[in-house]
């Protein structure tokens, strides 16, 4: 396994160049994405650090707190030399979300039940999942910067966070890593937000790097999802969009064939090509998925595979719904 630095602070934070997803593991919950089984689900993360993943992501959200008691249950005697990644935002009536809430009370009260859900000592990297418009960010980071000076907390991170937020936010104090979408079909975090992320030595770590599944290639209609998958709520996989998206589907499966990978091999070194700096976080909840995504650090694309994939043309439809969209970019 080859492995990268995110961010720059006293080292940076070293994990492996690809990083596992944990949100599909979920077996019931908020969050669907096909039938999951806890079982392979855990074989799933045993394998992966295995082969070298040391970069494991969840939240209090998935589930909700369910992903996280799983993965804390999958870590128990292997967390040597792992790097846990987990986020807070929301606020709770029991397995309700009642708002987000981006005060230091409930970064704290997040990060002390997450901690007790993975059971571990030390969150490794601590996001705030979304950005609170009604709490200066400067705030949340301080909050968050007091539980890395009590050792509950070794780096802090932001999660689809505006570039003027990103810049705030490193004022207070240095961020380790930005979470948010970027793949092949969503590239709007070029430009701005990445350099924001650059110019203050933080990496990026791209979440969806496959689209939500559909640059694997496997899904051409809707009709090959379960009925209860989220998914089915997707701008970008409705009939009037899908027949463009296609098209990338297809320009990345004739790279593929170009060098006998996956397509999903392909949209991850894709992403790896952007930088160094960027650590792409594949979902994930069999193990042959993710012996199939681990390969891709190894796959290197050419000038021509490149434009290949470009000359597919853009995305159609948003990535989210219209509420899914007024959370990104704050």
């Amino acid at each position: 396994m080859k492995y990268r630095t995110l961010g720059t602070h006293d080292g940076g934070l070293k994990v492996s160049a690809i990083g596992i997803g944990c949100m599909p593991m979920i077996r019931e919950g908020n969050i669907n994405y096909g039938h999951a089984d806890d079982d392979e689900s855990i074989k799933t993360i045993h394998e992966a650090v295995d082969l070298g993943l040391t970069f494991f992501d969840t939240a209090e959200m998935y589930g909700p707190f369910s992903n996280e008691e799983l993965v804390g249950q999958a870590i128990k005697g292997k967390r040597e030399g792992l790097v846990i990644a987990t986020k807070f935002a929301m606020t709770w009536d029991g397995t309700k979300p009642t708002g987000i809430d981006g005060s230091p009370e409930n970064a704290r009260r997040a990060c002390e039940g997450s901690l007790k859900r993975l059971g571990i000592d030390t969150i490794d990297l601590f996001y705030q999942h979304r950005v609170d418009p009604n709490v200066p960010i400067e705030e949340t980071i301080g909050g968050m910067a007091e539980l890395v000076k009590e050792g509950k907390v070794r780096h802090i991170a932001l999660s689809e966070a505006g570039a003027d937020t990103i810049r705030r936010a490193a004022r207070v104090h240095p961020i380790t890593a930005l979470q948010s979408e970027y793949s092949i079909w969503e590239r709007d975090v070029e430009g701005e937000i990445l350099q924001a992320c650059r110019d203050n030595g933080i990496g990026f770590v791209p979440y969806s790097p496959l689209g939500r599944g559909f640059l694997a290639g496997t899904i051409r209609s809707l009709d090959d999802l379960p009925a209860d998958d989220w998914r089915h709520n997707d701008p970008r996989y409705q009939a009037d969009t899908l027949p463009q998206n296609l098209k990338i589907v297809d320009a990345i499966a004739e790279v593929a064939g170009r060098h006998g990978a996956s397509n999903a091999q392909v949209a991850l070194a894709w992403l790896l090509a952007q930088g160094d700096d960027i650590v792409p976080i594949p979902g994930v909840k069999r193990r042959v998925t993710m012996r199939d995504s681990a390969a891709a650090p190894d796959l290197t694309l050419t000038a021509d595979d490149l434009a290949t994939i470009d000359a597919a043309g853009g995305t159609a439809g948003a990535r989210y719904n219209a509420a899914g969209m007024a959370r990104v970019k704050l």
